[in-house]
């Protein structure tokens, strides 16, 4: 079991704005959407040896897919899918200049070697930089941070001048697998109020994977409060139709960490091929 990793070790990888599809209060409860229980993907967390919920949002059919609602509803730290949104109100406030910023590396050891280098705007995303973020929030400030969250209705975050660069991995910071999509789909729709430049760079920024079938988009993201271990995996997926997920899993007693990291995206993967949306 590795559970005395250090915290930098352990981090892999405007309120009336709403699509035309269901809308989502702060407890994350949907208002039309319809909802269908998923024994299957209660099955794969099962296999996978760990507990929680996968959400997948059809956009097209407005249909939500789950094994465990009640789980999918519950706020939890949002951890580095932050980035996303950190990203998103950097590019706004010009703190990040654009796609091709450096953040430079102080020559300091930060408990992860990707880290240990000058990075790009993209690989600080997908590297999961969290010093370099921490900056990027510490630029932008409290006061802006907040009413940026408030005007993208991120979830229900909890922001001062001492939580800056730190809020989104431990305190009392949450966001549901019900808002974390619906954050998602305002952004890919162009509903969230930002920048069609914001949302260009972004788009481009989040795609993880591309083939001939399917376009895989999101962010992972780990937190470990008191050492109680929760793991993301959120995004959308394109292909004949655009799928919307939000994957929250946490490890049973006994676990092994690197085992645990790669499970997030190994149970959502299980997902689509369930539902037939990849081969």
């Amino acid at each position: 079991m590795k559970t005395k990793l250090a915290l930098a070790t352990l981090i892999c990888f405007s309120s009336c704005h709403r699509t035309k599809k269901a809308s989502i209060d702060q407890n994350g409860e949907t208002g039309i959407a319809h909802q269908i229980v998923k024994p299957e993907f209660q099955s794969i967390i099962d296999s996978a040896d760990v507990i929680g919920a996968i959400l997948l949002y059809d956009y097209k059919k407005d249909i939500y897919y789950s094994n465990n609602f009640e789980w999918a509803r519950t706020g939890k730290l949002p951890a580095s899918t932050f980035k996303i949104t950190n990203s998103i109100i950097g590019l706004e406030t010009g703190v990040i200049e654009n796609d091709s910023v450096i953040f430079n590396w102080d020559g300091r050891p930060k408990g992860n070697q990707n880290w240990e280098q000058d990075l790009i705007l993209r690989d600080a995303f997908h590297f999961s930089c969290v010093p370099c973020y921490q900056g990027v929030a510490r630029k932008i400030g409290s006061e802006r941070m907040n009413r940026y969250l408030d005007t993208l209705d991120y979830g229900a975050m909890d922001v001062d001048s001492n939580t800056i660069d730190t809020f989104w991995l431990m305190g009392s910071s949450r966001i549901s697998q019900m808002q974390q999509i619906d954050f998602l789909k305002r952004f890919y729709t162009g509903v969230l109020p930002i920048s069609g430049r914001t949302r260009k760079i972004m788009k481009k920024l989040m795609i993880i994977k591309e083939t001939e079938q399917y376009r895989l988009s999101g962010k992972s993201g780990l937190s470990n409060a008191n050492e109680d271990y929760n793991g993301w995996f959120v995004g959308y997926i394109e292909g004949d139709d655009t799928y919307f997920f939000a994957t929250n899993i946490e490890p049973k007693k006994e676990f092994d960490l690197d085992t645990f990291i790669s499970k997030r995206m190994d149970v959502t993967l299980s997902a689509f091929k369930r539902m037939e949306i990849i081969n």
